[in-house]
């Protein structure tokens, strides 16, 4: 639901990858925007209508995505896909970040707009830690992505994740991903992406600070 600029790139990207989709938009005028090579179904209605839904084709679809511009419609659009068609993968876009927290506990996928780029932006102009890449809905685990520090090359990455109190989600090493094992040892250039509670992100961060203790 939604063929604004997110909507319609979102539905030539899922066709791009072979899924078939139905887009829906209260003007018919936006789906311009899917371009002459769109294969689609385009519904002209309001997403949050059982009938309009309907000839959307919700019964046979496997997920659902309300990213129109209104915090309401997206909301009562993704409960009635959900609620009443048994739509399990239902996403909404919200900009109200307090709003995207409380129906994220509801159980509805929520993407904040406005708070996931205010963070993004946040990352890029605060010192290393103080703003993690991501953190659950509950704030309580975050994921930090780290530059290997030169004090922990060679370190084993077992060793790291014991004094840091962190756990190594994965690994960017020489333009590719790898999952740690029990041997691995941290080498230069690596990009680190860790997993830890937010009330340890102080000790993680002096601990690298500081380097490896002396065995």
């Amino acid at each position: 639901m939604g063929c604004g600029r997110v909507g319609s790139t979102l539905a030539r990207s899922l066709e791009d990858r072979n899924h078939t989709v139905s887009v829906i938009d209260v003007a018919s005028e936006a789906f311009r925007r899917l371009g002459p090579g769109f294969n689609g179904e385009k519904v002209t209605g309001l997403g949050f209508d059982r009938g309009v839904l309907v000839k959307a084709g919700i019964e046979r679809a496997d997920a659902f995505a309300a990213v129109s511009s209104g915090d309401n419609s997206n909301i009562i659009a993704a409960r009635v896909a959900r609620e009443s068609f048994g739509i399990e993968q239902v996403v909404a876009r919200i900009y109200d970040p307090g709003r995207a927290e409380v129906y994220q506990r509801l159980g509805i996928t929520t993407v904040a707009t406005v708070k996931w780029t205010a963070d993004q932006v946040l990352r890029r102009i605060l010192p290393a830690g103080a703003e993690p890449d991501f953190r659950d809905p509950s704030g309580t685990i975050r994921l930090d992505q780290v530059p290997a520090p030169d004090r922990w090359v060679g370190v084993r990455t077992v060793a790291f994740q014991e004094q840091t109190r962190t756990r190594i989600a994965w690994i960017d090493r020489l333009g590719e991903g790898t999952l740690p094992h029990r041997d691995s040892v941290i080498q230069d250039n690596d990009m680190l992406h860790l997993v830890m509670r937010e009330e340890n992100a102080a000790h993680a961060y002096q601990t690298i600070d500081r380097g490896p203790e002396e065995s």
